[in-house]
């Protein structure tokens, strides 16, 4: 095969690679599974998390858990997301004794932000 023509080849191998990292990247968000332990019921934890999501462009929902810990599934782009767990924490700090955090990149899952 001549020079020229396996040169092509290549090219057009790496610019479909491209396309196809860039779809990938395009299709998919950062998704984080947070959970707040401390004194995080009754305080009006959910109501407040619901609050700090609607300044930010993240889906998701919070909910409480049976053993007094809150649950958050948010996703969105990796900074709304990380900006938006650390706005939560801010407003919050003194009733989060605890933050664990899980991080991942998928498709999108939820529209728009609900306390269930």
């Amino acid at each position: 095969m001549p020079m020229v023509i396996r040169n092509r080849i290549l090219q057009i191998d790496v610019e479909f690679g491209s396309l196809l990292a860039a779809a990938w990247t395009m299709s998919h968000v950062q998704h984080e599974t947070v959970t707040f332990t401390g004194h995080v019921q009754g305080v009006g934890f959910r109501y407040a998390t619901m609050q700090v999501a609607h300044e930010f462009e993240v889906s998701g929902f919070v909910s409480n858990l049976t053993d007094g810990r809150v649950h958050l599934e948010i996703e969105g782009k990796e900074r709304d997301v990380g900006d938006f767990v650390d706005a939560l924490e801010e407003r919050m700090h003194g009733y989060i004794r605890m933050t664990q955090r899980e991080s991942e990149r998928r498709e999108p899952l939820f529209a728009g932000f609900e306390i269930r």
